[in-house]
């Protein structure tokens, strides 16, 4: 590893005080590209990276590695490291709207969840709080019961350090305290498994793809997409989601406009009939 490498890693995990899994991603990424061309980052030209980096068919993929190589250089630039400062072009992708759930869909699921059990409850008010909150699973997953004060949510492990605080509605509130009465109390974090550790990630995409047959980021998207078209301002929801940017949260507004033309379709009589 370079030491411009060394450097960067450094102030992404000092200063900038990124999640461990997104330290790793920038490291991977970048050393992997040093050891495959050989030669420190800092010494190649676009054309010799582009090079390296056009074996990634999925875009997506792509997209990601170039976006750590252009937040290195960018480092570097502002640490002086080079004269110009380098950004490569970021490949296009279709913009694909983000799969989201009905109210009316995530009801008829949860009425499949057998309560009966510490498991049941357990299950039922991981749902509701994630569609409640619109809180990620890292997110989730780290909550000590200390996190939930009263009808609001202190997220402390958000994406980039960055804390804040959201509203629980009630009926989640009180499924996540019915489950939590029947919890040991000597379980620091909200979420179980059945020995009483920490849930897993694994296990969580279980449960939601158990009774709703999706991921549970899905649940975020449907949160998103209720307050966008129950008319939320793009802004709130923005800082509801934890979003660095709005441009980020717009992809919403897509939705919304979709929702409006299938009304129109729906409702409108030139919509249905030739003049």
């Amino acid at each position: 590893m370079s030491k411009e490498l060394e450097a960067f890693i450094e102030y992404i995990t000092v200063i900038r005080a990124l999640s461990k899994k997104s330290i790793q991603a920038y490291q991977s990424d970048l050393n992997t590209l040093e050891e495959t061309l050989q030669k420190p980052l800092i010494k190649l030209d676009s054309k010799a990276l582009l090079n390296a980096l056009s074996s990634y068919k999925n875009k997506r993929t792509l997209n990601r590695k170039l976006s750590s190589v252009n937040a290195f250089f960018d480092f570097c630039y502002k640490s002086q490291f080079l004269e110009e400062k380098t950004k490569l072009k970021f490949a296009k992708i279709p913009k694909l709207l983000p799969k989201f759930l009905s109210y009316k869909e995530i009801q008829n699921s949860l009425q499949l969840i057998d309560r009966s059990t510490i498991l049941g409850l357990r299950d039922y008010a991981l749902i509701l709080f994630l569609y409640a909150t619109g809180a990620r699973i890292s997110e989730c997953l780290a909550l000590a019961r200390e996190d939930i004060e009263g009808d609001w949510l202190h997220i402390r492990h958000a994406k980039g350090e960055k804390e804040r605080i959201v509203p629980i509605a009630s009926v989640a509130k009180e499924a996540v305290d019915t489950y939590l009465n029947e919890l040991s109390k000597e379980n620091k974090f909200v979420w179980c498994n059945y020995k009483g550790e920490s849930l897993s990630r694994i296990s969580a995409y279980k449960i939601t793809q158990k009774y709703l047959g999706v991921s549970p980021h899905v649940l975020r998207h449907s949160y998103a997409t209720s307050l966008i078209t129950g008319g939320a301002d793009l802004r709130v929801v923005q800082e509801l989601l934890g979003h660095a940017s709005l441009l980020t949260t717009q992809i919403y507004t897509h939705i919304q406009k979709q929702d409006l033309k299938e009304t129109v379709e729906v409702c409108h009589p030139m919509a249905k009939e030739n003049i």
